[in-house]
């Protein structure tokens, strides 16, 4: 997976987390490798502050907190994944006939 779309996930993920609990950086990276992402110590601290700086989420001490701004992103990042898994999962002509799409 691209570097970028990775990111995106991440930040997507470190927001829903941050739902239920404040978010260090090792507890973090933790949660992210059992995910299965490949992520160093410096690139969740780099999103982490990412998110900091957007309002979604803010820093006290070693940890983040989730922001009412936040809250109100991962809600309508909820909607439009729904809407795009809904679109993605579903079959395709060619997908259908077995074909190979270019």
């Amino acid at each position: 997976m691209r570097a970028d779309v990775q990111n995106l996930f991440i930040r997507i993920h470190m927001l829903h987390q941050a739902t239920f609990e404040d978010l260090t950086v090792s507890d973090t990276l933790l949660l992210l490798e059992e995910q299965g992402y490949k992520v160093g110590e410096r690139e969740v601290k780099q999103e982490l502050e990412r998110l900091a700086e957007d309002n979604f989420l803010t820093s006290h001490g070693d940890g983040y907190s989730m922001t009412g701004s936040g809250k109100e992103e991962l809600k309508e990042i909820r909607t439009v994944l729904m809407k795009l898994c809904e679109t993605v999962n579903q079959p395709q002509q060619a997908d259908r006939a077995g074909a190979n799409p270019a």
